[in-house]
């Protein structure tokens, strides 16, 4: 039988390469990931192989049987982008746009003209007279790693001696974080869903709430048509994740992600369109789905690895107490403070459901037993 539907090749099969699997199989669109081990959470459900995303000829090999290659990661050197291109593989999003989601000296330099923190690129400390600031990896940081908060020059110099290059950046005594989620196609069709907050704990991100409760809606409009006009300068092709930090009525933009995106997990059940399936359309050139809310609040918990292991058993109490409770579990091995799934839960009282979610990430990580 004659073969119509495209295949798309991701580099990664860890949680979010797992989470593209559903929608693919609904659209009838072939997946084939890039694994870096039989075991990693995608590759457990889908149609891989495993080789090295850092080998030119291992990820040409790859793209031999996809008609176009996205990424669930920022890892991937740009060299083998950039020989991918060369060889007329279609990338999305590409070397071009990729970058600022892998350099955090050029992504500021590029979105100068946006709300940013004022920043600086150092080897020294020379110069440096303001403090306390923010110090971080020019690249490769993630989850609150490669991140510091910088009291004195004798702390720089040390973080200097040990890393070398560093970003710098002025402390923003922000309200709270968000995180506007943006997907754009290759003709330039664009669309966002709802403002997400965002809640941290040791730089992880603990639990998400949508649409943001403490936003006001002009910043709401304001945040979301920030998030495509950066969209449309970078010409960014997929979704992409732009976190900002709120401090009263300004915005400021702190990291970006071309990929999907812890903060939009909620989309799954809490979107017509989650960003999974989403993805999968800007990339294929296909029309965009509707991003409207399915219900008036969402809210998102990442069930964090503790000492507990039996993550299954759990399952007879929550969801005899809340069967509303929506789970997703990514088959990683537990360990302390790795995500190993998140929990949904969809209502229209924001405080009911934090608490509902809370619970259920204290229980599954064994902090509470009723």
């Amino acid at each position: 039988m004659r073969e119509f539907f495209p295949t798309v090749g991701i580099i990664g099969a860890g949680q979010l390469a797992r989470m593209c699997v559903a929608p693919a199989v609904d659209l009838g669109v072939n997946l084939r990931l890039l694994a870096q081990q039989s075991n990693d959470s995608g590759a457990q459900i889908a149609n891989h192989i495993v080789g090295d995303y850092s080998d030119i000829s291992t990820v040409l090999e790859f793209a031999k049987k996809c008609d176009v290659i996205t990424f669930e990661h920022e890892l991937i050197p740009l060299s083998v982008i950039k020989a991918l291109e060369s060889a007329g593989v279609v990338v999305r999003p590409n070397s071009a746009a990729f970058v600022y989601s892998q350099d955090k000296a050029q992504m500021r330099q590029r979105l100068s003209k946006f709300p940013t923190p004022e920043f600086q690129v150092i080897t020294s400390s020379t110069g440096v007279d303001k403090f306390p600031l923010i110090a971080k990896t020019i690249s490769g940081g993630y989850d609150g790693r490669g991140v510091w908060k910088i009291n004195s020059e004798d702390e720089l110099k040390k973080l200097i001696s040990e890393v070398g290059k560093v970003l710098i950046e002025e402390l923003i005594d922000f309200d709270f974080e968000i995180a506007i989620m943006v997907a754009r196609s290759p003709h330039g069709q664009a669309s966002t869903w709802a403002p997400t907050e965002t809640v941290q704990a040791d730089g992880i991100c603990t639990m998400t709430i949508s649409p943001a409760p403490h936003l006001s809606q002009d910043l709401s409009i304001k945040a979301q048509k920030l998030a495509l006009d950066i969209a449309q300068e970078l010409e960014i092709v997929g979704v992409m994740a732009v976190e900002l930090f709120v401090k009263g009525d300004q915005l400021f933009v702190n990291e970006l992600a071309m990929r999907p995106h812890n903060s939009a997990h909620w989309t799954i059940e809490g979107s017509v369109t989650s960003q999974f399936e989403q993805h999968l359309r800007a990339v294929l050139d296909l029309p965009l789905g509707d991003t409207t809310m399915t219900a008036p609040v969402a809210v998102m918990g990442n069930i964090l690895g503790s000492s507990k292991i039996d993550m299954y058993r759990p399952y007879l109490h929550l969801m005899a107490r809340n069967p509303g409770l929506k789970f997703h579990h990514y088959k990683k091995d537990v360990r302390p403070g790795r995500k190993i799934g998140h929990v949904n839960l969809l209502g229209t009282d924001t405080i009911e459901l934090v608490q509902e979610v809370q619970h259920a990430l204290d229980y599954m990580s064994g902090e509470v037993d009723e």
